[in-house]
């Protein structure tokens, strides 16, 4: 029982020792650690403080770095500013020393111009006194003579002439063969250059246009029954139609180049459509006849762009187209007027004229003929009066109307297109005297028969050996058709001359339309 209690007291003391140690081990534990911390924190503070000594000794030096470098700065500025400050006291001086040069030599001017206005007045009075002089000394050497300035002279020039009349005249002789041979040669030199130059085609106008067709067996359907076809496309074009037996074409005759397209546009469509009837040949002449003035509305727009005139009017344009299908002894107008406006700007441009101008009276010099058969008077006077209709230049005007000499040479340019328009007619194979003649007499006899009140168109054929006459029916019997063509034959006979004889033939047609609707 003793030795229970007392092993139980030995445990109790034991548990006792143990919880003592334990506490006196957490005590110490604790102790030590709040010496580290304490030690750790004593540390942390001696570094915090180095740290706040470094940086501020790191400022000191940075502040006497800095004003080190402000101090260095302030005398860098300050240098600058005495080297400004010398350098504006330079040009100071400078600028003081140029007034002083500029008010010394305006002095200086000053006097010198007073010195020549002195001078001035001084040559004045010198001159005057000496136009007194000689006038006392003309005065007295009159009085002397007994003669004027005038009479003297006249004398002394008489003396010359009569002295040395006979060297005065082989020396203005000289000088005029001189002359003469030196511009001669030059002009020869300058038109040579000019036609070598302009190496345009040479071509003459015939009266005849050949069709050609697929099939010879169209022929038959072109004349149609009774020749009925042929006929309405020669009364509607106021062509001749020839069918022969040469193969594959038809021949057509007109001394009018603008008759013969018409025919031709119009047969190339009937043959290629196939339907040839009078109603259906009426109808595609006359879209003919509208193709015709699109095409001479558009030969007239080219012929100003191919010669570089881009100011010309529309109208006087479509007057130009018409050129096309005018000729001139057989050479094509248009063509001509183009052929001398080249000409015309390179002979200005060599003797130093109006380039502009010489090309436009060049181009324009035959305009009247476009309507010379509408209007009466020369074609010269007619263009003349086209030109002025439509406000052309006075100068065009000038230097076209003098190319046949009707109007007097009053410019340069007159003198060019006059020169080019003979260059361009005189070239080889560009006219036929003949053929111009033989279409002159075809025009003269539609003329005389188209001057008849009663005739509405009228249409020489046949080579002239005929003239077709369509007359209105409500004006003109059937009685009185043979007294008119008798009378346009008398007509013809009074004022033509002519080989053979000429069929007059008076047609009268009378035509009833209505439409079905």
């Amino acid at each position: 029982m003793l030795a229970q209690v007392l092993m139980n007291m030995y445990y109790l003391l034991v548990g006792i020792g143990g919880i003592v140690l334990f506490g006196a081990g957490i005590g110490l534990g604790y102790l030590i650690r709040q010496l580290v911390a304490q030690q750790r924190k004593s540390s942390i503070e001696a570094k915090l403080r180095r740290l706040i000594e470094d940086s501020r000794a790191e400022a000191k030096e940075t502040l006497l770095d800095a004003k080190e470098k402000a101090a260095k700065v302030l005398d860098e500025a300050k240098q600058e500013e005495r080297e400004r400050l010398t350098q504006v006291r330079r040009l100071d001086e400078r600028l003081i020393e140029r007034e002083t040069g500029i008010d010394r030599r305006a002095s200086e001017f000053d006097k010198r111009e007073k010195e020549v206005e002195e001078r001035i007045e001084r040559v004045k009075a010198v001159k005057a006194e000496v136009e007194q002089v000689r006038e006392r000394v003309g005065k007295e050497l009159e009085r002397i003579s007994g003669m004027t300035k005038e009479e003297a002279l006249a004398q002394v020039l008489i003396a010359i002439e009569r002295d040395h009349a006979e060297d005065m005249m082989v020396r203005i002789k000289k000088l005029e063969i001189q002359g003469f041979e030196d511009l001669e040669r030059r002009a020869k030199n300058i038109l040579a250059t000019l036609i070598q130059r302009l190496a345009s085609v040479t071509t003459s106008d015939v009266t005849t246009t050949t069709v050609g067709i697929p099939s010879d067996d169209l022929k038959g359907k072109i004349i149609g029954r009774e020749g009925r076809n042929i006929k309405a496309l020669e009364r509607a074009a106021g062509v001749e139609i020839i069918v022969d037996d040469t193969p594959g074409s038809i021949v057509i005759s007109a001394f009018d180049p603008v008759r013969r397209h018409i025919a031709k546009i119009a047969l190339e469509k009937l043959v290629q459509d196939g339907r040839i009837q009078p109603a259906r040949i009426e109808e595609t002449v006359d879209k003919a006849r509208e193709e015709i003035e699109k095409q001479i509305r558009e030969a007239g727009e080219q012929a100003a762009y191919e010669v570089g005139i881009f100011d010309l009017d529309p109208r006087l344009s479509l007057l130009l187209g018409r050129l096309k299908f005018r000729t001139s002894y057989g050479q094509n107008v248009l063509q001509h007027s183009i052929e001398m406006t080249h000409l015309a700007g390179m002979l200005a441009a060599e003797l130093g004229a109006d380039v502009a101008t010489a090309k436009k009276g060049a181009l324009l010099h035959d305009i009247g003929k476009a309507v010379d058969h509408e209007v009466t008077g020369t074609h010269v006077e007619i263009g003349r009066r086209i030109l002025q209709k439509f406000n052309m230049d006075v100068r065009v005007i000038q230097a076209m109307q003098s190319h046949h000499e009707e109007y007097p040479y009053e410019t340069v340019e007159s003198i060019i297109v006059q020169t080019v328009d003979a260059i361009s007619a005189s070239r080889p194979g560009a006219r036929r005297d003949s053929l111009e003649n033989y279409l002159k007499r075809l025009e003269d006899l539609e003329r005389i028969a188209t001057a008849f009140p009663a005739v509405e168109k009228a249409y020489a054929i046949s080579a002239g050996r005929e003239i077709r006459i369509f007359v209105s029916p409500e004006k003109v019997t059937d009685a009185e058709a043979y007294g008119l063509a008798r009378e346009i034959a008398l007509q013809v006979e009074s004022e033509l001359k002519f080989p053979g004889e000429i069929r007059v033939m008076v047609i009268r047609e009378m035509r009833a339309i209505e439409y079905a609707r």
